[in-house]
């Protein structure tokens, strides 16, 4: 059960079907529906958690129990409560100036994983999946949205400011550069 819990948390909105949890976990198919009927029970016997598993159509992912969607609604209907962390202000400008991108190519540029900020802006409607990269894997490639121009008051993509020309010497000030305009526009946003 635990790995079955850990492999749709890891999944997300895509969730699993029978058969790929199955063969992720080297076990039989009856198995697999074994363990997700007794953790769906398991959650449903459980006043103590939040989550449950739904399937939809063959594909079956962690949700939240529906007994909580006004919870979940008040989060959803104040978005603006929550300030953007650092990190998902720079993964925003790098999607915002090279988009379409890959996590991985956001990965490069930032040195560092980013699939934590890229869920943030995704749930703050910022940036959405706008296609997928050919080749290999066929990488899902970012861009950002209506949301986040309406939010930043920009008509189109051409009313960003412009990138620093020239070489700079300190690359933690060329980050710098471009995080003080979104930064600016975020606080002149929360006053």
């Amino acid at each position: 059960m635990s790995k079955i819990e850990a492999l749709l948390f890891v999944v997300g909105d895509e969730g699993l079907t029978i058969k790929q949890l199955a063969d992720l976990l080297d076990v039989g198919e009856v198995d697999i529906e074994a363990g997700l009927s007794e953790l769906k029970t398991h959650y449903e016997n459980n006043a103590a958690s939040g989550i449950t598993i739904k399937q939809l159509a063959d594909t079956y992912l962690l949700t939240t129990k529906p007994e909580l969607a006004t919870t979940i609604k008040k989060l959803v209907e104040n978005p603006n409560s929550q300030v953007l962390s650092t990190a998902s202000l720079e993964v925003l400008a790098i999607i915002a100036y090279k988009q379409p991108i890959t996590r991985a190519e956001i990965e490069d540029l930032r040195g560092v994983k980013s699939e934590r900020p890229i869920q943030t802006l995704i749930s703050r409607g910022l940036i959405r999946e706008v296609g997928r990269a050919e080749g290999t894997g066929r990488a899902i490639l970012y861009g950002t949205t209506k949301e986040f121009l309406n939010y930043f008051g920009l008509k189109d993509l051409s009313e960003l400011p412009p990138l620093p020309e020239g070489n700079i010497e300190d690359e933690n000030e060329q980050t710098d550069l471009f995080m003080t305009k979104f930064q600016e526009v975020f606080h002149k946003e929360e006053q």
